[in-house]
Parts: C-alpha cells; sequence; structure tokens
C-alpha cells in the first residue's frame, strides 16, 4: 500500500542510493503530507537513514529527484532542519550548551553575522522548550546522553523550521527523555510543522505517529498507521525477523488500532 498525497510536502520520485556500485535504495517513490509526525521504519541496513540524508541532498544519488514545498531542495534549505544520529556527532568540540543551540539560527543570520538579541532569545527559548535551561553554560563534553540530544532538539527548533528530519532522536535515551521528545514533537506537529523520524522500535510506532514509512531498501508502504501497520505489510517488511520482534503479536493480531490522543 503506497498512498499517494494531493499537494505533498515532500515529494520523492525514482530515488536510487548506491555505495560503491551496490544499490541500498531501490526506486523510492514517495509523497508526504504536510503537518504530520511521520514514522520512517524497517529492519537494520533497510536504508532508513540513507533516505532521509538523500532527501537532503547529504548523499550522492544514482538516480530519482526530490522536491520539498513543491520546488528544488536548493531553494528550500531555510525550511529545513536536520537531527542527525547522535553517535555520529563530535561531543568532545569545545562548545557550551548554548553555543551549540544557538548555531541553529546561524542559517537566518547569513555569513560573518553577529547574532541579534532576537536570536539569542530564541536560542533560549528553544533549551526551556526541551528542559534544558539550566545547562546554558555547561560544555556538552559534560552532558549524559539524554541531555545531548535535547541540546540537538533545541537547536533545531531554534532553527524554527517547516520540516524537521530526525535520524533516531529516541535511541539511546531513558524513558523519561523519550517521553519528553515525543512529547516536544506532538507539539511542533500540532504547530503544523511536518517531522519525519527515522525509528527502530516497531512497539511504540502505533502511539507515536501519524503517518508510517515501511522500508527495506525498497518502498513497502507509505500511508496512515493505522492503514499500514498490518499483518501483511509488515512481514514484507521485516521477513523472517519478524518473528524475532519481542511482543510484536500482540500488536499484529490487531485488526484495528486505538485512535492516538494528539497531544
Amino acid at each position: 500500500m503506497i498512498l499517494q498525497v494531493k499537494n505533498p510536502v515532500v515529494e520523492v520520485h525514482d530515488l536510487t542510493v548506491s555505495y560503491d556500485r551496490k544499490p541500498v535504495l531501490w526506486g523510492i517513490d514517495l509523497t508526504l503530507p504536510a503537518g504530520a509526525l511521520v514514522g520512517v521504519i524497517g529492519p537494520n541496513g533497510a536504508g532508513k537513514s540513507t533516505l532521509i540524508k538523500a532527501m537532503m541532498n547529504l548523499l550522492p544519488v544514482s538516480s530519482g529527484y526530490v522536491r520539498i514545498f513543491d520546488q528544488p531542495l536548493k531553494q528550500v534549505y531555510s525550511r529545513i532542519s536536520y537531527v542527525p544520529q547522535r553517535e555520529s556527532v563530535d561531543w568532545d568540540f569545545p562548545a557550551s550548551v548554548f553555543d551549540v543551540v544557538l548555531m541553529g539560527r546561524y542559517g537566518q543570520l547569513g555569513l560573518f553575522k553577529r547574532p541579534r538579541k532576537a536570536d539569542n532569545d530564541a536560542a533560549m527559548e528553544a533549551l526551556e522548550k526541551v528542559g534544558m535551561q539550566g545547562f546554558a553554560n555547561r560544555q556538552i563534553s559534560q552532558l549524559s546522553g539524554g541531555q545531548q540530544q535535547r541540546v540537538f532538539l533545541a537547536r533545531a527548533l531554534a532553527q524554527n523550521a517547516d520540516i524537521y528530519f530526525m535520524d533516531e532522536p529516541f535511541a539511546g535515551v531513558d524513558i523519561a527523555t523519550e517521553t519528553a521528545i515525543i512529547q516536544l514533537l506532538r507539539l511542533m506537529r500540532d504547530e503544523g510543522k511536518t517531522v519525519i523520524v527515522v525509528h527502530h522500535d516497531l512497539q511504540s510506532a502505533s502511539d507515536y505517529f501519524d503517518w508510517v514509512v515501511l522500508l527495506n531498501m525498497r518502498l513497502v508502504a507509505s500511508g496512515p498507521t493505522e492503514q499500514v501497520l498490518n499483518q501483511e505489510l509488515l512481514e514484507q517488511t521485516y521477513g523472517g525477523k519478524l518473528t524475532l520482534l519481542s511482543k510484536v503479536g500482540d500488536l499484529l493480531r490487531k485488526q484495528e488500532f486505538p485512535a492516538r490522543e494528539k497531544s
């Protein structure tokens, strides 16, 4: 099941990505709606992170194209924000929490311009939203993994983008931080932002996302969560690995998912 969206905020057509001439994503055709909390889900090695990086032109593509807001990517960079995997960041870089968050404003400042009071205020407001205002002067290397993740979310918030790409923001954080993050993402969604999240936990997907993309090198399904998370499509996505997922049986036995609160 691949649902095509009218007036999509993101359009991907025939996207193929290869590493060393070996394709890792094949012919992806995908449209995504505005103002949705989207989960990109699939087994390890499915190309989930590759997909969102290719959407942002962070990786070369072998074929296809991406349009965002019906425009070429280079024309809308200022409206896009990216939260990478925490493990890919050099956390020993000598910078304070506030400095890292303020970096989210640089795209709006332009080259060589100094931050204004409005930029400083936006950075502090973003820290308050993630509960990290008390750590503004702390070196980022002194933070826990969950605190570092919150700081990167704050940097993305400070940018005030329209689309957010997030690569496994829940990985390696405690349950309190995960709860705080999903509440923040729901708030962003309710404000009209589109949030696209690479996610590895199938158990929480039905609660977290409005829209789900099932991926395993090829696009298996894309559509509303309650339509996509069913036994047939999950088996196509995970194959024999599906039986190894803990507690997934309860999920698959449900023919309909209860309505989720958007709060």
